[in-house]
């Protein structure tokens, strides 16, 4: 079993423990589930972490993307490729094997911070013979191609004969069903070479590898039979003496070049040609590999301090979505179980546009882009869906694979041969939404109207089109339905005008309304050719809007509640507190018909749609629904889709204990086998919503016209939470830290008060006297300066002595306090007076930052100078706002530290001054004034203390250079081409990193 605990190595100067899982002893009884967990990847392939001596009843299995064979029932599957893992080794003619001898240590661990898969095992032969192995292995993530292994053998007690065998095992299967044809092999010294072809699909798949030992005096032999190359070496081992064994594997399909098998073996030989002498080939691709995964971690990490079970868990989903996110092919995409296991047969689902893709939208959009254009691909098979069903437009595919089409079994066998319908592939249309959704999703993000032209326009167009074609008019209701569908909740199946899949059509035609006018406004030539080409007229855009006005969503706007579904709340209500403790699925107690007759979830239905369309929903409306639904739902064994969202809402409501507990049962998933099913495979869409779980729930992240910004909840004991986020081109960096504010300083103009009239009145009156040109515009100018730096802005390019400017100042002064002198507590700005009195009643000490000269008098005749513990005002500091000693000062007179002070300001003076001040700051008013503030509010009107702390933390938010994920860039690893004779050698293209 994998512990969270600190390993017993020595750690780096990062903390290990943070980075990386670690099993220390080995249970045969979590064979399958330590597979799952022990995964590695590089975004073209995923292997299982199944031992490299194999085990009884292991489940090897090595998936790449895009290499499906036909299969019955599923209709096409994922084939699992030759085991490149192969590596025997017997001592004195006997096989080390964990389930033979007796395993005296053992511990393996999993690097995620650099994808290394590393075991380390003393095990004692049946004879008595005692050897140390330590095994290391990894995918390249610098070279998409090539995998390695490297094995430590350390005689103990014994000296004698050690014979290792390394091979590629072409006898692979899908769970009993077999794909491959054998087609040729090869062997030569120390490597040796596979081809093999799929059985439907005729695929080709070329693997080669190579085989080298640190010791002198040995014995290379070639072995193997048919499918299964193997390259042996004996050599004589002496105790305490260590032998290095290195296994170069290098893997091509024909998706990937014309020969496989001879571009295979011309990359091996390419890796072997010209390095340092000194230098093992296994570790410059080791260090290639580390500095590769170096540079996903700039922008993706997510550092958490005081909770080091939750970062661990954190940092593993984010490594299996990073190792399973094709980098070079925008043909395929990421299925269900990654690249990781044999369930759902590699098939793509809406996991992957809702809960990956947003993870890699705001950190690596450029994976996030390949993911969609997939689905671009595959709109020939989605308008042959929605043609074969009696639709327009393009329908996709709830599973898909390579080509788009359907590949939901419409009949799945029980274990007792009962045959189950499944509708999914028929009824669960929402799948159209959820990619429309990610794409709008990437191009706000991104703002990459190249692609968005190119290919996002047409999926969302095309799949609008599709839903004009399928809800249906009533006219006794004077509506549009859509009836027989399935929801996220698939307890609940052919449902009529689920709430979801209702209201993301009107969401949907929405945005393709406005995709198409931004299309005809910016490439009109092109928009004028797609309308064509999908049949867009007049007529259809005019269905559209009659549709979003129209379509049916059960929504009490008087309770606030929807219906998830038509007749939802007339199903049997059961309490599902009455059915613990339990191990299954509410679904697996009640069956399919008893669940669909009942008000249990399965997931997240109605509450999903408050996530993906949160802007829609107030506070009020979400509060209303997850106490009806949360309840309802079964959290522990339905689906791992809903979790992270509860999460989500959860922090929404400030419910920070229920948040955090929905948070770790997604976050978990695999790694503690939280529902039982991780021997199947990696969940994608949990790890995907764990991420969002953070930045979205925990850290508040809210998307503006002015970049993002955070209003965080975090977790009890989470004394940090850091992270990188990308936006429309620019790296922003959060670094969130719970903090007690114990001081609040106000600006007085704009804040407490709204003197700007008055300062407007004696300004004008002073200008006019002066013959200077004076008006609003000016006069919002000066918001924030003091007196000095406003006149000097009015004046301009004017000179006058000092004494007249002297004159000037004292003049505009007694202008503004005889306007003042009607002052009154009624002039008091809306929420200030209630605000005060909170701070009170709660020991918070209340100071002034101002730089008007005039604090103390105004705020006597505002009547609450009594209730200020502290002035800095125009005569307290030299250096006024931006310069942060206003508030530094008040802070002093509070005694205080910055950073245990709030300042509410309503000017980006004040703003800068107070964040330079190392403080909190609220900015009042409109976002393209105050938006560098914290925390955003357009007045303090309905402001409550008790809320506003709950959204207040010390916040450090900074943009980072657009290359800050470049700054240790290293040029793409290539194949050398040989009829190129002037290019430069791999290695010579990457010496830079080598050295």
């Amino acid at each position: 079993m994998q512990t969270l605990s600190k390993p017993s190595a020595k750690p780096t100067s990062a903390n290990t423990a943070d980075w990386t899982v670690v099993e220390t002893q080995f249970n045969s009884k979590q064979l399958h589930h330590q597979e799952t967990v022990f995964t590695l990847g590089n975004g073209y392939l995923g292997t299982r972490g199944t031992f490299e001596e194999g085990y009884p009843n292991d489940q090897p299995a090595t998936f790449i993307h895009g290499v499906y064979d036909d299969v019955a029932v599923v209709h096409t599957e994922l084939i699992n490729c030759p085991d490149w893992l192969s590596l025997a080794i017997w001592l004195e003619g006997e096989r080390f094997r964990l389930d033979q001898g007796k395993v005296l240590d053992y511990e393996r661990r999993l690097d995620l911070n650099q994808g290394l898969l590393q075991r380390r095992v003393c095990w004692q032969s049946p004879n008595g013979q005692i050897v140390n192995l330590q095994f290391e292995r990894f995918a390249s993530l610098a070279d998409r191609h090539v995998l390695a292994i490297r094995c430590l053998i350390t005689p103990v007690n014994f000296s004698g004969l050690v014979e290792v065998q390394a091979s590629i095992n072409g006898y692979a299967d899908n769970q009993g069903v077999m794909h491959w044809n054998w087609l040729d092999q090869g062997i030569h010294n120390n490597s040796a070479w596979l081809l093999m072809r799929s059985r439907h699909t005729n695929i080709e798949l070329g693997m080669a590898t190579h085989l080298s030992v640190s010791c002198e005096n040995t014995l290379l032999r070639s072995l193997g039979c048919q499918g299964y190359p193997t390259v042996t070496s004996c050599f004589q081992a002496q105790p305490g003496k260590t032998v290095t064994i290195e296994k170069i594997v290098t893997v091509f399909t024909s998706r990937d070049c014309k020969n496989p098998a001879q571009t295979a073996q011309e990359k091996l030989k390419d890796l072997f040609y010209g390095w340092e002498s000194g230098n093992s080939c296994y570790e410059m691709l080791r260090r290639l590999h580390i500095h590769a995964w170096a540079r996903e971690w700039q922008t993706c990490d997510v550092l958490i301090e005081g909770d080091s079970k939750a970062q661990l868990a954190v940092r593993y989903n984010l490594f299996q979505i990073l190792a399973v996110a094709p980098r070079d092919d925008d043909k395929v995409s990421i299925p269900a179980k990654t690249l990781s296991g044999f369930a759902y047969r590699g098939h793509v689902f809406w996991d992957t546009e809702i809960f990956v893709v947003p993870f890699l939208i705001f950190t690596k959009p450029e994976l996030a882009r390949n993911l969609l254009t997939y689905r671009y691909h595959t709109l020939a098979g989605a308008r042959k869906k929605a043609k074969a069903a009696g639709y327009a437009g393009a329908m996709f595919a709830w599973e898909s694979a390579a080509t788009g089409e359907e590949v939901t079994p419409r009949w799945v066998p029980t274990p007792s041969g009962e045959l189950i319908r499944i509708w999914c592939g028929d009824r669960e249309l929402h799948i159209n939404s959820d990619v429309a959704y990610a794409v709008w999703q990437y191009w706000q993000a991104t703002e990459d109207d190249d692609w968005m032209c190119d290919y996002g326009a047409e999926i969302i167009l095309d799949t609008a089109n599709f839903w004009a074609s399928c809800v249906e008019w009533n006219g006794d209701r004077n509506c549009y339905e859509l009836k027989n569908a399935i929801g996220p909740d698939e307890n609940h199946e052919l449902v009529d005008n689920s709430a979801f899949t209702n209201s993301m059509v009107q969401w949907h035609l929405q945005t393709a309304i406005v995709v198409l006018s931004w299309l005809r406004k910016e490439y009109p030539d092109w928009s004028r050719e797609l309308e064509q080409k999908l049949d867009i007229t007049s007529t259809q855009l005019a269905k559209w809007a009659d549709i979003i006005d129209k379509i049916l969503i059960l929504h009490d706007k008087e309770t606030g509640l929807i219906e998830e579904f038509e007749g939802f709340f007339g199903r049997e209500d059961i309490n599902l507190a009455d059915y613990e403790p339990r191990t299954r699925s509410m679904q697996a107690i009640l069956g399919i018909e008893g669940a669909n007759a009942r008000q249990v979830l399965k997931q997240a239905d109605v509450l999903m749609l408050m996530y993906l369309l949160r802007d829609k929903y107030d506070r009020a409306t979400l509060q209303k629904n997850w106490d009806y639904y949360e309840p309802r739902t079964d959290h522990t064994y339905g689906s791992s889709l809903g979790p992270a969202i509860h999460a989500i809402l959860a922090a929404d409501l400030n419910k920070l204990d229920e948040a955090y507990t929905h948070f770790m049962r997604s976050a978990l998933v695999d790694l503690e086998d939280v529902r039982g099913n991780a021997d199947e495979g990696i969940h994608a869409a949990s790890a995907g919503g764990v991420w969002q779980a953070i930045v979205f729930g925990f850290a508040g992240v809210k998307l503006t016209a002015n970049g993002p910004i955070a209003t965080p909840k975090l977790p009890p004991g989470w004394k940090r939470l850091k992270f990188r986020f990308q936006w429309r081109d620019r790296l922003y960096e959060f670094d969130l830290k719970p903090t007690t504010i114990k001081g609040v300083i106000f600006d007085l103009d704009g804040v407490i008060t709204d003197t700007v009239e008055y300062h407007y009145l004696a300004w004008q009156r002073l200008a006019d006297e002066e013959g200077l040109p004076f008006d609003w515009q000016i006069n919002e100018a000066l918001r924030g300066l003091p007196r000095r730096e406003s006149l000097l802005y009015i004046l301009e390019e004017r000179q006058i002595s000092e004494e007249k400017f002297h004159e000037m100042m004292m003049r505009k002064n007694r202008y503004y306090l005889e306007f003042i002198q009607d002052l009154s507590p009624a002039d008091l700005l809306p929420g200030v007076s209630n605000l005060l009195a909170e701070l009170k009643a709660n020991n918070i000490r209340i100071g002034i930052g101002s730089s008007s000269k005039n604090a103390k008098e105004v705020l006597q005749r505002l009547g609450i100078l009594d209730k200020v513990d502290a002035i800095a005002d125009g005569y307290s500091v030299i250096k006024p706002k931006p310069a942060p000693d206003t508030f530094l000062h008040a802070a002093l007179q509070l005694k205080l530290p910055p950073n245990e002070c709030l300042v509410i300001e309503d000017a980006e003076a004040g703003v800068t001054a107070a964040k330079a001040g190392g403080m909190s700051v609220i900015g009042l008013g409109p976002i393209e004034r105050v938006g560098n503030a914290h925390l955003v509010l357009e007045n303090l009107e309905k402001v409550n203390w008790q809320n506003l702390v709950e959204q207040i933390s010390h916040i450090q938010k900074s943009v980072l250079p657009s290359q800050v994920a470049c700054d240790v860039e290293i040029q793409k690893i290539s194949v050398l081409h040989k009829e190129n004779s002037r290019k430069k050698h791999w290695v010579a293209n990457n010496i830079s990193v080598l050295r």
